[in-house]
């Protein structure tokens, strides 16, 4: 074997990535929220149980789950995601997002 073939090989299996799902949970959220500061972005991830907000005036939002991640590993989701809706609204029409 070449010395090139040999770091290709070399490359190959250190850029494999294995998913290990043991101790994976699921989580529903209908809510998410972000905040960040230089260091760090925080999502915050809960559900929304009010089904009349006019009868009190107020949203009860539990939150459930906080993913804490550095800015560059956000960046790399809201590409990620960014090509899996332009995927998803080819497929199935645009979604309209109220703020």
């Amino acid at each position: 074997m070449e010395p090139d073939d040999s770091a290709s090989a070399d490359a190959a299996r250190v850029s494999a990535v294995q998913w290990n799902d043991k101790n994976m949970t699921t989580h529903f959220a209908n809510v998410v929220n972000v905040q960040s500061t230089r260091e760090q972005v925080d999502l915050f991830f809960g559900m929304n149980h009010t089904w009349n907000p006019a009868q009190n005036g107020q949203v009860a939002v539990d939150l459930t789950n906080r993913i804490v991640m550095t800015p560059l590993a956000a960046k790399r989701l809201w590409t990620i995601l960014g090509g899996v809706l332009r995927e998803y609204e080819s497929r199935h029409g645009a979604l309209d997002v109220e703020r």
